[in-house]
């Protein structure tokens, strides 16, 4: 189950449809260490081939056109309640995501992880301006990230992340170790706590709280569990795709938003943070971080 902090949906707290265009970062994006490129050397193809009611927190981004921080990325357009749907349940495998939500991108990561950008089509949503189509021919619950694959459609970002490791081909997104694996279920379960807890003080007007600190050692202690890699099971794995959305969010929010750094005196993280950002499979999906700040300030009434 998705985490109660992210809704991909639209609500008082999320952004809606705006003409608003952020600016589009020129840098490229950071290619993954030599070490990595033979078993991902498809990550960093064009992308063009390329969760419930009660969920109450800002998404920071618009629903509209919001270009990735890779200028590699051919993004296809996004689907309003105007749009035609593509041919639907014609053999062709879609991924139907919204560029600002978390939850869709962990998904997005984990195909373009497994070299999947020509097997799997993007199909982008406008959560403020949703296709009648998508509840009514695709997925009936409405949100994103939702696959079609095999003439069934699938939901819950989680779950979708292990469907694609299973039934797609590409680097396994879990090692074999038990112990590691046993890990990965814990570290799983605690996703919806660890982002509401850290997304608590964001809303709030005083200081970060000592839930929010607690929350964030805590992912400081299971960054250190490991020693053989500076993730989450030491290699990249799809642990690191549930968190890193939220990582990503946190790190701005809590900097631009509390003057707080949610690296100071965790190493660990500041390590992971590093080091996935070498990662394309996941830089592609990146929204540009000032637009992201600036539009989740607006969305709560901060100047």
């Amino acid at each position: 189950m998705d985490s109660l902090a992210f809704p991909c949906r639209s609500s008082p707290l999320t952004p809606a449809s705006t003409s608003a265009t952020p600016p589009v970062p020129t840098s490229p994006c950071i290619k993954i260490r030599r070490s990595r490129r033979i078993a991902h050397r498809h990550l960093h193809r064009l992308a063009a081939s390329t969760r419930t009611s009660s969920r109450t927190v800002a998404m920071a981004a618009t629903a509209a056109a919001v270009p990735v921080i890779s200028p590699k990325e051919n993004l296809p357009p996004i689907l309003s309640s105007t749009s035609e749907p593509p041919p639907l349940f014609d053999g062709t495998t879609r991924l139907y995501v919204a560029y600002h939500c978390p939850y869709a991108q962990r998904a997005w990561i984990a195909g373009n992880y497994k070299g999947l950008q020509d097997k799997i089509k993007i199909v982008a949503i406008d959560l403020a301006d949703r296709p009648a189509w998508y509840k009514e021919k695709v997925y009936p619950g409405n949100k994103v990230p939702s696959l079609e694959h095999n003439n069934q459609v699938k939901g819950e970002s989680l779950d979708l992340v292990k469907y694609i490791d299973s039934n797609f081909e590409g680097p396994a997104l879990l090692p074999d170790d038990s112990e590691k694996k046993q890990f990965a279920d814990e570290l799983l379960v605690y996703t919806d706590e660890f982002s509401k807890a850290a997304y608590s003080s964001i809303t709030s007007k005083g200081d970060v709280s000592e839930e929010t600190v607690a929350a964030l050692d805590k992912i400081e202690a299971a960054l250190g569990k490991f020693t053989d890699g500076p993730f989450f099971l030491g290699q990249f794995s799809l642990v690191d795709i549930a968190y890193v959305p939220f990582i990503e969010r946190f790190q701005i929010f809590f900097s631009g938003i509390k003057n707080y750094d949610i690296t100071k005196g965790r190493p660990n993280l500041q390590k992971f943070i590093e080091e996935v950002n070498k990662i394309d499979a996941y830089t592609q999906t990146k929204l540009d971080p000032q637009f992201l700040l600036e539009q989740t300030k607006k969305r709560l009434g901060i100047e």
